[in-house]
């Protein structure tokens, strides 16, 4: 088990928290709770009959439970939130917060997968529940769907010949770790931009394996559902297809398309955005790297 000192600062902790704008006797949930930084923040703000409930699907963050008879750790996939809270009682709640991505620890743990720095097994599962991990997405996906998810999720223009090229070499041998997938597809990472590629090719197989896109949208659709009138969605991304989706639902309510108008060209909308996007200042993305390209949303329910 890992302890409450491998996981990094939270990002833009004090405006996350901030942007729920707390009630002292509110319900709150924070579906990413990795070490714990948020849900620390919360309870600080919550009084004696506040409720915080939290989720995280890996086993690790466990161990950082919070000693406080107003909180509950639940240790599922935030995808199931509605399903979960019913189970404790909870229909409705005041505020979501949600972290999105990867945690610091997972990265900083070799044998997950998740780094580009070090080699280990290609894994990437955020559970270790899941049957589907980064192994079987290399070895055993078929090409035009290698080709899917290096385009749609890694945003690489040279898809195809990813693709191909892993489809080709692992006729002759199974590619079991990171390293043996570098080497592959070392004619593809010029040393200039190596590292930037990498970083690509990696997210787009951690959000296939993760399913992290379906996750997101099945999420912010019952957030709202469970979301008080008044309620706040305060959400942190790190790329722009997690922030693409998170915008469109805030702004219209529906993540693809246009929704239908009345007589007079208006439409109504579930949330209202509050503020402008935050992003963090030099001095946090100096302290926690992590933060360097986080971008935060939040929304009031109407």
């Amino acid at each position: 088990m890992t302890t409450i000192m491998e996981y990094h600062n939270p990002v833009l902790l004090h405006p996350t928290v901030d942007g729920l704008n707390i009630k002292p006797d509110g319900i709150y949930v924070d579906v990413t709770f990795g070490g714990g930084g948020h849900s620390k923040e919360i309870l600080r703000r919550l009084g004696s009959n506040g409720k915080l409930f939290a989720f995280d699907q890996d086993e690790d963050a466990l161990a950082n439970a919070l000693p406080d008879e107003r909180f509950t750790l639940i240790n599922e996939n935030f995808r199931f939130i509605k399903r979960f809270l019913r189970f404790h009682g909870v229909k409705s709640v005041d505020g979501i917060l949600a972290d999105l991505g990867v945690s610091s620890h997972q990265f900083d743990v070799p044998e997950r997968g998740f780094s580009t720095r070090f080699d280990a097994e290609l894994d990437m599962r955020m559970s270790q529940k899941n049957d589907l991990n980064a192994y079987r997405v290399v070895n055993e996906y078929e090409e035009q769907d290698l080709r899917r998810v290096f385009f749609d999720y890694g945003e690489l223009k040279n898809a195809p010949v990813l693709a191909r090229t892993i489809v080709e070499a692992r006729r002759d041998y199974p590619i079991k770790t990171t390293d043996e997938l570098k080497e592959v597809l070392k004619k593809y990472l010029p040393e200039k931009v190596r590292n930037k590629i990498l970083a690509q090719i990696y997210q787009a197989i951690r959000i296939e394996v993760n399913q992290e896109m379906d996750v997101l949208k099945e999420f912010i659709e019952q957030s709202l559902e469970i979301l008080k009138p008044g309620g706040r969605f305060s959400v942190i991304s790190y790329h722009s297809l997690e922030d693409r989706l998170v915008k469109r639902f805030i702004k219209n309510g529906m993540f693809e398309g246009e929704p239908e108008r009345d007589f007079y060209g208006n439409f109504s909308v579930p949330f209202k955005a509050i503020g402008k996007l935050i992003v963090p200042d030099d001095a946090e993305i100096k302290e926690n790297n992590r933060a360097r390209s986080a971008k935060l949303r939040v929304a009031e329910k109407i």
